[in-house]
């Protein structure tokens, strides 16, 4: 304020309190209105969706440390999904915060072991997708309406049922919130949905990064490419003749001199078809928790804590709002599952545990694969993808991205195919699995069970 209106403001008032109060009221009103206005209160940040790719080596406990560093920030991870390679996984996260924030987060993953690169996709142009399994009622006089829908949104039918129907519906955000919306009428049961997975799209001109896919990563293709040895035997797993520290195993560490162990992320490998002579298998587990923020931190943890490492790990939104299904592959015996199942009741946030290993049950995965690919080879990946049912999402003049959904052994042999072309990128998601209401056993109809 300028100090001469000051002190002719005060002098007026001063002079004006034998006249009354008209001429004081007047003083005030010009040094209010001669005052400059204050600064305009500083915009809150804007808090968004953030998509990040972060790519790992192999490790036990990775899944739980990446998950608390965003549970120690009071994050909530709004879906999360686990791709897995030989030595190596992408993990795509979603999450919502500020740009500052997130950033902050970006470095301290950044900081962690085995951690190899970090990307926030949010600003790039990106294929987005997620996988869902949605079990809805469905008689006699409402089929003919869901087979009309299930064909305008391109979805397929995994199971069917006197009473039910399970369908498997794949695309971006907005599709899978249409689906619902739209199949909400007929009386959802039971929805099993992936994590987002993302690539980004490539620019015509530019060269495509490749994150050391290799042909050593399948074993037919190791006369063409020298090779590390897949399986690793028990005294290089535990330290005992060898000098190089104990890498993530799938199984926990117990003196044991009659197996010999993977590494958990082997794209090779991924599941235990049969029970071996002691009794390990695969078991799928199906979890309902609350949708708040260290939750999937603590399940994971319960998990690594015992010794396990997960096979596969899918993460969305269930039918209820507010409340997760948490989709999970684990190697164990039925007791050690058991005991597993006992200390996921014990945490507050769980409503439900289900292993559905003995039970006949859908399972689907989801893979976005980048090939490197010039005009001449493009019609013979084209061909191939075909073969698969593989679609393409993005093509530029030296890549295409193809998208893909079906069981583990679907997406090896794809992914073996397309070795020699080169891949520039996977993103995979983890296994999502629901019940089959029809109680057909693919296991007895194949002679041989399905991973």
């Amino acid at each position: 304020m300028n100090p001469r209106l000051v002190v002719h403001a005060v002098a007026a008032s001063e002079s004006g309190k034998g006249r009354g109060g008209t001429e004081n009221a007047a003083a005030v009103s010009v040094a209010k209105t001669s005052a400059p206005p204050s600064p305009p209160p500083a915009r809150p940040s804007r808090v968004k969706r953030h998509t990040i790719s972060v790519f790992v080596g192999d490790e036990s406990g990775i899944i739980n440390r990446i998950a608390g560093v965003f549970a120690r920030r009071g994050y909530n991870i709004e879906s999360l999904a686990v791709g897995l390679n030989k030595d190596k996984a992408l993990f795509t996260i979603v999450v919502s915060g500020t740009e500052k924030t997130l950033q902050q987060v970006v470095e301290q993953l950044n900081k962690l072991v085995n951690v190899l690169k970090v990307e926030d996709l949010s600003r790039e142009p990106q294929v987005e997708r997620e996988l869902m399994l949605i079990k809805l009622h469905a008689d006699s006089e409402t089929i003919a309406e869901v087979m009309w829908l299930k064909d305008i949104f391109r979805a397929k039918i995994v199971d069917i049922s006197e009473h039910f129907l399970t369908v498997e519906v794949t695309g971006d955000p907005g599709k899978t919130a249409a689906v619902l919306r739209n199949f909400s009428k007929f009386g959802i049961k039971e929805v099993a949905r992936t994590g987002r997975i993302a690539l980004r799209r490539e620019k015509m001109g530019e060269t495509a990064p490749f994150w050391r896919f290799s042909a050593a990563s399948y074993p037919d293709l190791e006369g063409t490419v020298p090779a590390q040895p897949i399986l690793k035997n028990r005294d290089t797993l535990s330290g005992g003749n060898s000098s190089d520290p104990p890498r993530g195993d799938v199984y926990p560490v117990e003196p044991d001199d009659s197996y010999v162990a993977n590494q958990v992320l082997d794209a090779n490998w991924g599941v235990l078809y049969d029970e071996d002579s002691n009794g390990l298998r695969s078991h799928t587990l199906s979890m309902l928790v609350n949708d708040s923020p260290g939750v999937l931190n603590l399940v994971t943890g319960v998990i690594s804590r015992r010794g396990y490492n997960v096979q596969s790990l899918a993460v969305g939104p269930a039918e209820k709002e507010g409340v997760s299904r948490i989709t999970t592959v684990v190697p164990g015996t039925n007791e050690t599952i058991g005991k597993l199942v006992q200390q996921f009741y014990k945490l507050v946030d769980v409503h439900e545990v289900q292993d559905i290993t003995p039970l006949p049950f859908a399972e689907r995965e989801l893979m976005l694969i980048k090939v490197a690919v010039n005009a001449a080879a493009r019609r013979d990946v084209l061909d191939i993808a075909s073969i698969f049912r593989a679609k393409p999402v993005d093509v530029s003049d030296h890549t295409i991205t193809l998208e893909l959904t079906g069981d583990f052994n679907k997406m090896l042999a794809l992914q073996k195919l397309l070795e020699p072309y080169g891949i520039c990128e996977v993103a995979r998601t983890g296994r999502v699995a629901l019940v089959r209401e029809s109680g057909v056993d693919s296991t007895l109809l194949r002679g041989y069970p399905l991973p």
